[in-house]
């Protein structure tokens, strides 16, 4: 990657998307930060970011890059859904044709959001194949094939920049930095953005990245001081099902000392249940992993200012309900 976004780039990143992302709620709970020990708990809403995550700031800083005849021919990524609509919403404005091609067992509901805002999706089938790498492939050879530029969701320094527009966004509204940063991580472009965002602001705060076991990609790598693979498997964060993360992420990530945890789907149902019956959110699974993460005790906050970002919302009724039935609510 040609370079890693600093105070500037971010700044900038984060004025241009205020023409189309709106300002999403910080939220806290007394009876939640109570529960959790922490001074002050924030949770950044970015699951009610226009089209339901934060993927829109990102997209909308890459479209922003290209020349105009790039955005004349179009552009093709590959995403199973939040950066697929994220981007069709930001190519609608902009007037850029996009295409996304989709894993074809990604969630029914993201798809057809995606082709609502105005996106041709492409499915892909993965078989046995990790289906990033089945996806990504299909992408590239499309992009090469019909001259459209290709986008990646997440590893690409600029979709690093905007992102990192939440965090800026968060920390004005709470007046400072946080003590503490928690935010989920698939390939890592929220985190990476997050992380320089914080690390700007607070050199001294502690700064964490919550993966699904099993896609725990990040945190391996940070342990490890390069880029791995995680194992996979089975999860209900079909969001964050990146097996390694994007290399500008982790160069981002790495510069600013982050360190890296892994939950369970059980962590993470809870949180859901916890964000609807606390702070009267709908989290899609892949959101709530960063609230899974305080919540189940893995991150010290005892007296903290924290700052945890919910990144996503994208979920069918039926599915929401049938992950929290059972769920514990929170106890104190």
């Amino acid at each position: 990657m040609s370079f890693l976004p600093d105070a500037a780039e971010l700044a900038a990143a984060h004025a241009a998307t205020r023409a189309i992302a709106r300002e999403t709620p910080l939220l806290d709970s007394e009876r939640l930060t109570r529960a959790t020990g922490a001074a002050r708990l924030w949770v950044k809403a970015e699951s009610l970011q226009r089209a339901g995550s934060f993927k829109l700031r990102g997209a909308w800083w890459r479209l922003c890059g290209l020349t105009d005849a790039e955005k004349r021919r179009g552009v093709v990524a590959f995403s199973s859904g939040n950066f697929a609509q994220g981007l069709a919403l930001a190519g609608r404005e902009m007037g850029v044709p996009v295409t996304i091609v989709m894993p074809v067992d990604a969630p029914t509901m993201k798809r057809q959001a995606t082709e609502g805002f105005g996106a041709r999706v492409v499915l892909s089938h993965h078989g046995m194949r990790p289906r990033e790498e089945v996806a990504s492939e299909l992408a590239r050879k499309m992009a090469q094939e019909q001259g459209l530029t290709l986008l990646h969701p997440f590893d690409d320094p600029r979709v690093v920049a905007g992102q990192g527009g939440a965090a800026l966004e968060a920390m004005a509204q709470m007046g400072a930095a946080p003590d503490v940063a928690v935010s989920p991580v698939g390939g890592g472009g929220l985190m990476g953005g997050t992380a320089l965002a914080v690390r700007a602001a607070n050199p001294q705060a502690a700064i964490w990245a919550a993966e699904p076991v099993g896609y725990d990609g990040m945190g391996r790598s940070l342990m490890a001081g390069h880029r791995v693979k995680a194992s996979g498997g089975a999860t209900i964060c079909d969001a964050l099902q990146a097996t390694m993360p994007g290399e500008a992420p982790f160069a981002a990530c790495q510069a600013a000392g982050v360190r890296g945890l892994a939950v369970t789907d059980a962590e993470v149902s809870h949180a859901m249940r916890v964000a609807f019956e606390e702070l009267k959110l709908v989290l899609e699974p892949s959101g709530a992993v960063g609230l899974a993460a305080v919540l189940a005790g893995r991150v010290p906050v005892q007296g903290k200012c924290v700052l945890v970002m919910a990144s996503g919302g994208n979920i069918p009724f039926a599915r929401f309900a049938e992950i929290v039935q059972d769920a514990r609510g929170l106890r104190e």
